[in-house]
């Protein structure tokens, strides 16, 4: 199973991170739902994952809903209606190398993919 988030705050920009690791899942694919996200209120943000028709944007919502919980944890005076997403990348975890049989006695080598997700949350200054 993956290892899911991690907490940190950027101490000079008061961004929340949130980061889910090992997903499995190729950086490629989950870049098309990040992306999508990128910028937002967090409130949309959650709205927009939900009707994305991938099979990972119920873990970049979970990420996102953990991102925006960290926030509300590490400061009593968060405004969540303020928040929006500031940064949003996914980065390359490692390989998985797997054997397929092929015709003839051979074998094709393929490999499983997996990828780190990392959302940053930030309040808007009024």
């Amino acid at each position: 199973m993956a290892h899911m988030t991690k907490a940190q705050t950027d101490k000079h920009e008061g961004k929340i991170k949130a980061e889910a690791r090992y997903i499995r899942v190729s950086a490629q694919k989950a870049r098309l739902v990040v992306d999508l996200i990128r910028g937002m209120q967090a409130g949309a943000a959650i709205t927009t994952l939900r009707t994305t028709n991938k099979r990972i944007a119920p873990t970049v919502e979970k990420v996102l809903q953990s991102a925006i919980a960290n926030a509300t944890n590490r400061k009593d005076d968060v405004d969540v209606d303020q928040l929006f997403v500031s940064e949003a990348y996914v980065n390359e975890g490692p390989r998985m190398k797997r054997v397929r049989p092929a015709p003839m006695g051979r074998a094709y080598r393929y490999q499983r993919r997996m990828s780190h997700i990392v959302i940053k949350v930030k309040e808007k200054e009024a």
